[in-house]
């Protein structure tokens, strides 16, 4: 433990380099605070790599102190935990609970003094003698001096101590901490944290015996605990999928302790961090909401720009989203904050005040509530310079020193009380009980629905949109489902109705910086080639999946194309443009559409085939595309769904095979269908050709931008949980459908292709519903229609307009399709 005789001797600074020094060497390491403070763990995160973590006997309870530091401790060679306050410093009143000194006993954990010797000399030893003998209890096993200054006065000091001297470090200002008004600014605020803490190392490790440092840690005792397990804490649901906690975070909501997530998760439910300032929405499919504490007073003026962020966030909480609020989210949830308009949940009003309160109280439920029952206590802390007009509703989360505070209702709980769940568990297990048995979140997208009311009344004729949506089209291989869905609930346009990643909305917003110059398209052909292991050669960038089949039609003078039908009927429209003619080889409804290879001509030169296939959503298993492949022959395989899938079974992307090429679309995943961004990769001599038939500069900046953007191992993560999250609602979909008698064709992708009857098109949109028209594809008739899988509670939108269309086939189709999967 590092630990000091007073505030303000530099532990922060010598816990943290001690820290990178030690993973220098390339020792593990794992940090840990002493009592409730937020900002020193986000620096000791960025030092060993791990989450930071807090060690307080107040907020978790005497017993849980020794199994929460072995808890963190899981995999390190070496734990270094940074004191609080003076080393015998606690709870006032209560004889040094939950101090330093009262944690390194609890853990055995033998103790370093950190000491400012900027303005003492012998008088050191004075007081170093002191802080070692106060407490038997506590091991104190050497010093390090601080701010040191001359040679000679470090010589006295050192005769003085009748500890061993560890380290004697100077005074550097390039590492000077700076302060804000609750104290530090946290890591993720503070412009170059990773170089500050790089220096930190350096610097200790320059000055500080690391070596006599382990002696003295091998010297701790082995402690008689078992490590934390948050799955003994709380129970997780057997089956189901995992309901999305969103967890604000950025620079405005730094403050939340890791055990709490791990609770989460470990009770069942998949937490989903959002950026107030960047994200214009909620994640996904949002179940539940925990806003933690941070520092909203500084940003206050960019969260209120966030207005479309707000207005889902107010929804969803007044809608009844399980929601917790501590400190920051409190503030972020009144009607205003110094003048600026929050998420007006709470009917109160925030402005900073003249004075600090701190303090760590325990504090009583006045009723049942989110979290809890009424008369339960838990212990926590405040620590805020903000003051809330009125302070509590009729309804007050707390009772703290016999005053209410706070807003509850079986769906809300927010004050200003921080809780350090691992001390209270039945919070956590109440909170996710709640998430698992909540709707989720509508999300605010481009293609929401409209209101009840609306989705109830007749569509006016500006709602139905063109004569040619319900009635013949004039082209029908250029009939898209854009024209379906304008002022629609949207169940036509294939795009994700989630919210765009907000690292993919900061690198399309970085491109434009570079809009004064011609765009270069090789960062996104090496990201592409990154992405699916092959070269850069075999890569090419296009202007969408769309630029990618009028280059195929451009690329010769093609003899016999082919293009396998139902299938989305851009290709077969470029082929026509470019002067082919095309051969369609239909797939049969009786087969669940799926693809004989038989069928598709010897002497066929071309052949393009979807996959997942659109409308259909039958997945063709890739040993059949392979074999589609032979001398003379091009076959292009349109993947631009595969990203929607879980693990992208039955891919050829990453595969080397002569005369195969497949197309990607990034633009349906992601949710940027006006970016245009899309790649073909394959067989190189093929590759070369296409790029020298594509216009000079077709793929302009922000598409290279959301290429690179969404091809890197962070998108990754984030498409394998979008495409399992389609999983879940293309499900639901499919049970409805299923019980209400309706024929579908079981599908791999994001839509389902519906034999709901002929006409049910035309119905729906009466009722404001609008889904794909399938006559448009080759090999479908007016009886099909395509439906885009949406969240649950759209769906059920869907279901009930199809509830009351006249005329929806229930017939023998489903039983022939709905226990099949193409």
């Amino acid at each position: 433990m590092v630990a000091a005789p007073m505030t303000g001797q530099g532990k922060t600074t010598i816990a943290t380099g001690l820290m990178a020094a030690l993973g220098d060497t390339g020792l593990a390491v794992s940090g840990h605070k002493v009592g409730p403070d937020y900002i020193d763990p986000g620096y000791h995160a960025l030092a060993t790599g791990r989450p930071g973590r807090n060690l307080d006997p107040h907020l978790v309870g005497e017993d849980r102190v020794a199994p929460l530091l072995l808890h963190g401790a899981r995999g390190a060679d070496a734990a270094v935990v940074e004191g609080v306050m003076g080393l015998h410093d606690g709870r006032i009143g209560t004889g040094g609970f939950a101090s330093s000194a009262h944690v390194a006993a609890l853990t055995r954990t033998p103790v370093v003094l950190v000491v400012d010797v900027s303005r003492m000399s012998r008088s050191v030893g004075a007081l170093v003698k002191g802080m070692a003998d106060f407490d038997p209890a506590v091991e104190v096993v050497g010093v390090i001096l601080n701010k040191a200054g001359s040679a000679r006065n470090v010589a006295e000091i050192t005769r003085s101590v009748g500890l061993p001297v560890l380290g004697v470090v100077p005074r550097d200002e390039r590492i000077a901490s700076p302060s804000r008004h609750l104290g530090l600014v946290p890591a993720a605020e503070r412009e170059g944290s990773v170089e500050v803490v790089a220096r930190l190392g350096e610097h200790v490790a320059e000055h500080v015996d690391l070596a006599a440092l382990l002696e003295a840690a091998r010297s701790a005792p082995a402690l008689d605990a078992r490590p934390w397990d948050p799955t003994e804490e709380v129970a997780a649901p057997g089956t189901g999928p995992r309901p999305v906690v969103a967890v604000a975070g950025g620079r405005t909501f730094t403050f939340r302790y890791t055990e709490t997530e791990e609770l989460l998760t470990a009770a069942g439910c998949e937490v989903v961090p959002f950026d107030p300032l960047e994200d214009t929405g909620l994640p996904t499919g949002t179940r539940g909401l925990y806003l933690g504490g941070g520092f909203p007073e500084v940003y206050a003026g960019e969260l209120a720009a966030n207005r479309s962020l707000l207005a889902e966030l107010r929804e969803a909480v007044l809608g009844g989203v399980p929601t917790v609020a501590e400190c920051a989210g409190l503030l972020y949830l009144a009607e205003s904050l110094d003048g600026h308009g929050m998420a007006g949940v709470v009917p109160a009003g925030a402005r900073m005040a003249e004075r600090l309160t701190l303090r760590y109280p325990e504090a009583v439920s006045p009723g049942d509530t989110l979290l809890t029952r009424a008369g339960e206590r838990v212990t926590g802390h405040e620590f805020h310079r903000t003051a809330l007009t009125p302070g509590s509703g009729d309804r007050p989360a707390w009772e703290v020193d016999g005053a209410p505070e706070g807003f509850a209702s079986t769906t809300l709980h927010a004050s200003y009380l921080h809780t350090h769940w691992a001390g209270h568990p039945r919070l956590a297990a109440r909170f996710a009980e709640a998430v698992h048995g909540a709707p989720a979140a509508t999300p605010g997208t481009a293609h929401a629905g409209p209101s009840p009311a609306a989705l109830a009344a007749p569509a006016t004729p500006a709602a139905r949109g063109s004569a040619p949506v319900t009635g013949p089209v004039a082209d029908p291989l250029r009939h898209h489902g854009d024209v379906e869905a304008r002022g629609m609930l949207d169940f036509a346009v294939n795009v994700h109705p989630g919210r765009r990643p907000a690292w993919l909305d900061r690198a399309l917003r970085e491109s434009l910086d570079h809009a004064g110059v011609y765009p270069d398209p090789e960062p996104a052909r090496e990201a592409v080639a990154h992405r699916h292991s092959r070269r850069p050669a075999e890569v090419l960038p296009t202007a969408g999946a769309a630029e990618a089949f009028t280059l195929v039609a451009r690329l010769r003078p093609w003899k016999r194309p082919v293009v396998v039908h139902p299938q989305f009927t851009e290709p077969h429209a470029a082929l026509e443009q470019a002067g082919h003619t095309v051969t369609a080889v239909l797939c049969s409804e009786v087969g669940g559409f799926a693809l004989d290879p038989a069928a598709v001509p010897e002497d066929a030169d071309l052949v393009v085939v979807g996959n997942p296939t659109n409308p259909t959503g039958a997945l063709h298993p890739a040993e059949v595309l392979r074999g589609l492949c032979r001398p003379g022959r091009l076959v292009v395989v349109d993947e631009a769904f595969m990203d929607a899938l879980p693990g992208e079974p039955e891919s050829l992307a990453g595969e080397r095979i002569k005369g195969l090429v497949v197309l990607r679309s990034l633009t349906k995943h992601w949710s940027i269908p006006g970016i245009r961004a899309g790649y073909a990769v394959g067989d190189e001599a093929v590759v070369r050709g296409l790029a020298r038939v594509q216009t000079p500069w077709s793929v302009s900046a922000p598409a290279i931008a959301a290429t690179v953007a969404c091809t890197s191992g962070e998108a990754g993560a984030e498409a394998e949980r979008r495409a399992k999250e389609f999983d879940g609602w293309r499900a639901g979909l499919e049970e409805g459908l299923r019980g209400a008698g309706i024929g579908f064709v079981p599908s791999r992708a994001p839509f389902v292709l519906v034999k709901a009857g002929e006409g049910v098109h035309a119905r729906l949109r009466g009722q404001g519903v609008a889904v794909r028209r399938a006559d448009t594809f080759p090999g479908l008739g007016p009886d099909w229609v395509r439906v885009a899988v949406r969240p649950p509670e759209t769906t059920r939108k869907l279901l009930a307009a199809l509830a009351s269309s006249e005329s929806t086939v229930r017939t023998p189709s489903s039983e022939r399709f709905s226990g099949r999967n193409p």
